[in-house]
């Protein structure tokens, strides 16, 4: 797995063997996100429409949002709101401005009730647009107003008086006459631009009439992120964490699942690979305190990344496998032969292996099987054993771990024999053959201790 590339049946096979995990991580994600919206409380936003009339630039109309969310206008909202322990600081963070299509300015409130997100965003726009007048100019200066107000009945009265003159001329064709006309239709004319012109100008005019359309609708529902949306969020989160949790760990593994690999670290030969049947939850181990207990019902005590357990044949070629490596040991080994089955302590797999060398062995050889921590591998001292013969199973240990366990057989002056590779099958419903008749009862196998007491 550490040198595949990832694919989807390895994604299928997380699902599939670490389901109990998975939902159990999704449900403390969702309580997480709970607690997430107890201690962030539920809040509405709403939008209140400023429309701004006349031609406005895309540039202007950006400089008229950032003065919707001025402290000057958030200011005076939280002024007139008068909220206890609300203060105009606390407020700028709710309260946004957008421009929208058609020369529209949103300002939007948000707060921990819909009313107050309804009067917030009402205040905003009003405060603004009434600021924005008075940067305009609209009312703020009556002497420029005045001053105004006066040109146009100036250009009035002028216009009224070339009026008079034109009418006052020389009624007659004469060339001077025509002539006189045509000068006062062109003032005329240019008095009238002019004072078009200064309207348009005019910063009291179209653009400082800037209009609310309507109070804030009241929110019906709460602005996102919502308790739901954080709970949702939350499951999600730790569900994905999970996965590629699983699919890191499965990247960086470095347990050996090779029959040459293995015998390459305990530097010894693979002596055959015996089958051992899958067993359902009925029949593990039991003990183990809670912590292995919670274990089992997560699905974790089994790894997950092994390949899929093949069919057995039948109970027979089962048999056949176990005793061929009592074979191979008996015409390796001299009399009297004695062994010592190093197991690691927690392989299940081998553990059931090796008790099932030690029934098929019959007392030739005879096998005294000891499981050895993995953390601290120690074996016994060599008292009669011939050597030591290690049962694994695959893909569950690392090279490290299994040079630990060489040292130790080496520490107790034991020279390891060879190696047999436990794997799993699925077993079929089979009747249990039959044992011959007129063989003696096979010889009890003894656990040693990992320490190296007496056994």
């Amino acid at each position: 797995m550490s040198e595949d590339t990832i694919r989807l049946v390895t994604i299928g096979r997380i699902f599939r063997r670490r389901w109990r995990l998975l939902a159990a991580l999704a449900l403390v994600g969702a309580l997480v996100g709970y607690g997430a919206s107890v201690v962030f409380p539920p809040r509405y936003t709403t939008s209140a429409s400023v429309l701004l009339p006349g031609q406005w630039e895309e540039r202007e109309l950006l400089t008229q949002v950032d003065i919707a969310t001025s402290s000057t206008v958030v200011d005076r909202a939280a002024a007139t709101l008068d909220w206890p322990g609300v203060s105009g600081a606390e407020l700028r963070d709710q309260v946004t401005a957008e421009a929208a299509d058609g020369n529209i300015i949103k300002i939007s409130g948000t707060a921990d009730t819909p009313e107050r997100a309804q009067r917030l965003s009402d205040q905003a726009a009003q405060q603004f647009v009434t600021f924005a007048a008075r940067i305009a100019g609209g009312g703020t200066d009556p002497g420029a107003v005045t001053g105004a107000e006066a040109l146009r009945k100036k250009v009035e009265e002028t216009d009224r008086r070339i009026t008079d003159l034109a009418d006052a001329a020389d009624p007659g064709q004469s060339v001077e006459s025509v002539q006189a006309r045509t000068e006062l239709e062109k003032l005329r004319t240019a008095l009238q631009e002019a004072m078009k012109k200064l309207d348009e100008a005019d910063p009291a005019s179209n653009k400082a009439n800037m209009v609310v359309m309507g109070p804030a609708a009241r929110p019906t529902g709460e602005a996102p992120p919502t308790r739901m949306q954080l709970i949702v969020a939350g499951a999600l989160l730790f569900f994905l964490v999970a996965v590629i949790g699983h699919l890191v760990a499965a990247r960086v593994n470095r347990r050996l699942r090779t029959e040459p690999e293995i015998a390459a670290a305990l530097g010894s030969a693979l002596l055959g690979t015996v089958d051992v049947p899958g067993e359902g939850p009925a029949h593990r181990p039991e003990g183990g305190g809670s912590r292995a207990r919670i274990r089992r019902l997560l699905g974790v005590d089994t790894p997950w990344d092994i390949p899929t357990p093949q069919r057995s044949v039948d109970e027979a070629g089962r048999q056949i496998r176990y005793r061929r490596v009592c074979a191979r040991l008996r015409d390796q080994l001299p009399a009297p032969r004695r062994l010592l089955v190093v197991v690691p302590d927690g392989d299940e797999i081998a553990r059931r292996a090796a008790g099932q060398l030690v029934a098929e062995a019959e007392g030739d050889p005879l096998l005294r099987v000891v499981e050895v921590s993995m953390d601290r591998p120690m074996v016994p001292d060599r008292d009669t054993e011939s050597g030591a013969l290690v049962v694994l199973s695959g893909g569950s240990w690392t090279a490290e771990e299994l040079a630990g366990i060489a040292e130790a057989c080496a520490d107790g002056r034991h020279e390891v024999v060879g190696i047999v590779v436990a794997e799993t099958v699925r077993a079929r419903p089979t009747r249990p053959a039959a044992r011959p008749p007129g063989n003696p009862a096979p010889a009890l196998a003894v656990r040693g201790h990992a320490t190296g007491g007496s056994v």
